[in-house]
């Protein structure tokens, strides 16, 4: 923790003299300015707010204990005071008692004695900060719970601290709240940002409000500042944000009393509403400019969403696709709820789901599994992801069902051809293969004979050789190694089916190429 301290003295030599002597950075000081005369002085106790203030007493314009005299009566801030002056200057030293200065330094300075009082100063100074902090936090997390109380219950819910409730609404002429939503990777670091900003600002209270949002509540000077202080805020936290984060922000309708902020928060939650109609990264959105667009609770065009399921049984894509746009289009128009669009496009896709269970049962589990449903009600999506994500999960139901038909008019000898050409790299044999699908090797072998036109041995050394080709052309791995990858046990074996196919060996085939 290091502190500030202002050297002032109308002689240099004497500032440089206690500079050269005393370590002020092992003191935990750093030197903010010099000043030559007790005018000059009062001028950096403003500008500079020191901590510590190490002043002469005798000094041209105006002498040192009448600039402590002065900063005692218009000072806004506490400052330690340690005053020099040389011995027989009693008089100085009892006036300086009078003014509460910490420290009397005798000249000439003996460094070791000067240096332990401003240690003793530092001690105190700690201990101040430290009290003030605890005063601060002790007064924030008050504020915080009388607006919380404030949001969710109005001015009705106080009794002894109507007061307290009064006293803080009066401190500021205007309040508002910006009201933040995001996803949670993003709501974390945005959430610490906005609570090092009211520390660190004043008036400016930090509120919890759903699990993906929060609210920031803050006073301002004026009603017409309003703007300015919700985008400079809104700037502020979306600094550090990543590409392609979506933040949604929106700043309510100002007040001139605290005892409002719930119409402060009712409106940014009506004007962030209408992020979710924006595809774009809208920023902040001020009240003001949406409050004269009017939101639906209800939308009449519930027939699109039928279509929708009509086309996902007739497993028709283009239908699919043109009742998606125009419930998009008729969407933006009306402009419902965001959590009416929601809950309709989320009762459609639980349709699809049940209708993939009912006609393909524990076979359509897998695919069922791959659409995230409860996505769709997070706060920082948009109509658009919305329409996508309905989209998605409506093709990826018919492109199921169509593999489904194919995969049963071709019936089980297609399943036993993919399986073979999933596993030829192992050790696999018609009798194995017999038992993943519980039937005779015979049979099974006469399926795929009939199926492909070859046996099931010549089909297994077709796929190897081809992968054995394909990894000649495009790898520097040694012909055994290759060998030993496609599935052979002997080389000798690869060998003879690689020139039973090609007519020459592995060594002639790499040749060929260059």
């Amino acid at each position: 923790m290091t502190f500030k301290v202002l050297l002032i003295d109308d002689e240099p030599a004497a500032l440089e003299g206690l500079e050269l002597w005393i370590d002020w950075e092992e003191l935990g000081f750093e030197v903010c300015g010099r000043a030559s005369n007790g005018k000059e002085g009062l001028h950096f106790i403003r500008e500079l707010a020191p901590d510590l203030v190490i002043t002469d007493v005798r000094m041209p314009l105006m002498d040192g204990l009448e600039m402590i005299e002065t900063w005692s009566r218009e000072g806004t801030a506490q400052v330690k005071f340690a005053i020099v002056s040389g011995y027989g200057e009693f008089k100085y030293a009892q006036k300086a008692l009078r003014y509460g200065v910490n420290a009397y330094l005798l000249k000439p300075v003996i460094p070791e004695e000067a240096a332990e009082q401003i240690r003793d100063i530092r001690r105190e100074l700690v201990r101040d900060r430290e009290e003030q902090s605890l005063t601060r936090m002790a007064s924030y997390e008050e504020a915080v719970s009388m607006i919380k109380d404030l949001l969710s219950g109005g001015p009705d819910t106080f009794d002894d601290r109507e007061k307290e409730v009064t006293r803080l609404s009066d401190a500021m002429p205007a309040w508002n709240m910006c009201l933040v939503q995001a996803a949670p990777d993003a709501l974390a670091r945005l959430r610490a940002k906005a609570a090092a900003m009211a520390e660190a600002g004043e008036y400016i209270y930090l509120v919890d409000l759903e699990p993906s949002s929060f609210g920031i509540v803050y006073g301002w000077n004026s009603a017409e500042d309003n703007d300015k202080a919700a985008c400079a805020m809104a700037e502020e936290l979306l600094a550090d944000c990543a590409d392609g984060q979506r933040v949604f922000m929106a700043s309510g309708q100002a007040e001139n009393s605290l005892l409002r902020i719930s119409r402060c928060c009712k409106a940014a939650k009506k004007a962030i509403q209408y992020a979710f109609y924006l595809d774009h990264a809208p920023g902040l959105i001020l009240y003001e400019q949406v409050e004269h667009l009017q939101s639906e609770d209800h939308f009449e065009r519930l027939d699109l969403f039928e279509e929708m399921l009509q086309a996902v049984s007739l497993l028709d894509k283009p239908s699919l696709r043109k009742a998606v746009q125009l419930a998009d289009s008729s969407l933006r128009e009306s402009v419902p709820n965001p959590d009416i669009v929601k809950k309709l496009a989320i009762h459609v896709m639980y349709q699809i789901m049940s209708h993939m269970r009912e006609a393909a049962g524990t076979a359509a589990e897998p695919w069922i599994e791959k659409y995230n449903i409860p996505r769709i009600s997070g706060t920082v999506m948009t109509l658009g992801d919305v329409m996508d994500d309905l989209l998605f999960c409506a093709e990826g139901c018919i492109d199921f069902f169509m593999r489904e038909q194919q995969r049963q008019s071709q019936g089980i000898a297609q399943e036993i051809i993919d399986y073979v050409r999933e596993h030829y790299r192992e050790p696999l044999t018609i009798r194995k293969l017999a038992e993943v699908f519980y039937l005779h090797p015979v049979y099974l072998g006469q399926l795929l004979l009939k199926k492909n036109g070859i046996g099931f041995n010549e089909m297994m050394h077709n796929l190897r050789i081809e992968e054995a080709v394909r990894l000649l052309e495009n790898s520097s791995l040694k012909n055994s190694e290759i060998a030993e990858r496609v599935g052979y046990g002997h080389y000798g074996q690869f060998l003879k089916q690689f020139e039973a196919r090609h007519a020459m060996s592995p060594n002639e085939y790499k040749k060929r190429m260059f």
